[in-house]
C-alpha cells in the first residue's frame, strides 16, 4: 500500500530528483574547492616567482650560496677577494658537513670551506696546494653582514 501511494503522490520521483539535486550540488562544491585550491597554487608560485634565489632557497629551507663579485687588486694582481652571500640553511649545511661548530663565527665557517674548494681545485690542477693563501681581513658591517678581504 505505501508503495502505491508514494507512487501515487510522485515521492519516488521527487527522493530521485532530490538525491540527483545533492549529487550535483556536491559534485560542483568538489569542482569549487578544486578551482580554490588551483587558484591559491597559482598566487603562491606567483609569490615565489617574485622571489630573489637566496629568498627562494630560504623559503624551501634549503641550503644557498653564491659568489656576488670578485674583486683584483689593480696594483697586485696576486691579491684579490670574492664577496660570498649565503644563507642561514648553507651554514647549517657546512656544520653538518664538519667545517664549524655552534658559537663559531659564519665568516669563519664559510671560509674554512671556500678554502677547501681552493685547494681541491689547485690539487686537481696539479698546483702546490700547501703555498700560503694570503691573510683574511673580516670587518663587520652590520648584524647581518660583513666584508671579508
Amino acid at each position: 500500500m505505501k508503495k502505491i501511494l508514494r507512487r501515487i503522490f510522485g515521492i519516488d520521483e521527487m527522493e530521485r530528483a532530490i538525491a540527483e539535486t545533492r549529487a550535483i550540488a556536491q559534485a560542483a562544491e568538489e569542482e569549487r574547492q578544486r578551482a580554490e585550491k588551483a587558484a591559491e597554487e597559482a598566487k603562491a608560485k606567483e609569490e615565489e616567482a617574485k622571489l630573489s634565489p637566496k629568498e627562494r632557497a630560504t623559503f624551501h629551507k634549503q641550503p644557498w650560496v653564491s659568489v656576488l663579485d670578485t674583486h683584483v687588486n689593480k696594483d697586485n694582481i696576486r691579491n684579490g677577494f670574492f664577496e660570498l652571500d649565503w644563507n642561514e640553511y648553507f651554514i647549517v649545511e657546512l656544520k653538518r658537513n664538519g667545517y664549524g661548530l655552534d658559537g663559531d663565527p659564519e665568516e669563519e665557517i664559510v671560509d674554512r670551506w671556500f678554502r677547501d674548494i681552493v685547494r681541491n681545485i689547485l690539487a686537481e690542477e696539479g698546483q702546490d696546494i700547501t703555498r700560503g693563501a694570503g691573510f683574511i681581513n673580516v670587518t663587520k658591517l652590520n648584524d647581518t653582514k660583513s666584508e671579508v678581504k
